[in-house]
């Protein structure tokens, strides 16, 4: 627990993290991500409760003599020193000797893709170069956990997109814990072995990207982490393991959904259904729902859909070679979904 005054930062959030695995924090701003990250490194004191590294209690160690280091948002370098004496300033203040140094350096420039930078100033680098530059720096002494703070946030989308991979290769390579924070959720999921979902200082979920997508705790969970069609519902039947459940404002009912919950008969509840498992036809079919097409958006492979259905709006994404131009606006279609895709979440 971490609290500023009456304000409560971070209140109910244990976790653990194994050697070796890329562990996420994920949520909106303002959530208490950052806030256990700094934790972590020592940089603030919990209120309560208290934080363990590799078995040994470093509650109040202080950051400087734990076994981690951290890449910031705004990496931080030292404007003053080449790229070769960013990289190499944690090794000089443990008096590692110079040749040693260099050859670290070297050793770790090449492992960020910058092979033969030493002499580069940061200025005269890109953002995803500067970038790689912090990273280098942060990981040449070695630390026991790495800590990234929204580390690509100042990056272009593409840039971004390409630093995923370069990130989770030299995490793989290296097998150092990497604890990262961040409000994106297609970074999480691209990154992590694991992610802890956060909201209000509370920790939500912890789980792999698969089991935070596909079986979300409740309904922040699965609105924040991807798209979704959130319906509610009301529970007409359950034998414990399933339930049958009426879709009101659609029109429909929805058989032998998959219950872990607690609803009962009478229950309002929640359905979680993905974009994607929705198909769209413009044949009606048996249990399909009807829908009109208010509009489309074109992403390449993939075409939106926003369907009118009695009032209610669903999100149905079609992926091939040829969606444009499959629907016009106005468009009456018909949906339909597996409920084997669908996720039942308590109101």
């Amino acid at each position: 627990m971490k609290q500023y005054g009456p304000t409560v930062a971070v209140e109910d959030v244990s976790f653990d993290v194994a050697s070796g695995e890329f562990f996420s924090f994920l949520g909106p701003s303002g959530c208490g991500k950052t806030t256990t990250l700094r934790m972590i490194a020592g940089f603030e004191e919990p209120t309560e409760g208290g934080i363990k590294i590799g078995g040994s209690d470093v509650t109040t160690v202080p950051p400087h003599k734990r076994d981690v280091a951290m890449v910031f948002q705004n990496y931080a370098l030292f404007p003053n020193k080449t790229v070769g004496g960013n990289v190499g300033f944690g090794l000089k203040m443990e008096g590692v000797p110079k040749e040693e140094r260099q050859s670290r350096v070297a050793e770790y420039l090449e492992l960020v893709d910058l092979p033969g930078f030493e002499d580069r100033q940061p200025a005269n680098l890109s953002g995803g170069q500067q970038q790689r530059v912090a990273l280098a720096r942060a990981l040449v002494t070695e630390p026991e956990i790495l800590l990234l703070d929204e580390p690509l946030s100042n990056l272009d989308l593409k840039l971004r997109k390409t630093m995923r991979f370069e990130l989770k290769r030299i995490q793989e390579e290296l097998n150092t814990t990497f604890v990262y924070v961040t409000h994106d959720q297609e970074e999480a999921l691209a990154m992590s072995d694991r992610i802890l979902l956060m909201n209000n200082g509370n920790m939500t979920q912890v789980g792999t990207p698969s089991e935070l997508y596909n079986n979300p705790a409740n309904e922040f969970a699965a609105d924040f982490i991807g798209d979704t069609n959130l319906v509610d519902g009301e529970v007409i039947a359950s034998d414990g393991h399933s339930v049958d459940v009426s879709l009101h404002a659609l029109g429909t009912t929805v058989s032998n959904v998959q219950n872990s919950t607690s609803v009962s008969t009478g229950d309002r509840v929640i359905l979680s259904v993905r974009p994607e498992d929705i198909d769209i036809s413009p044949d009606e079919s048996e249990r399909s729902i009807l829908g009109t097409i208010e509009t489309s958006v074109f992403y390449g492979k993939v075409t939106r859909f926003l369907v009118d259905v009695q009032g209610e709006e669903m999100l149905v994404e079609v992926t091939g070679q040829r969606t444009h131009g499959l629907f016009d606006d106005g468009d009456r279609v018909s949906l339909t979904f597996d409920v084997d895709d669908v996720a039942l979440l308590e109101a």
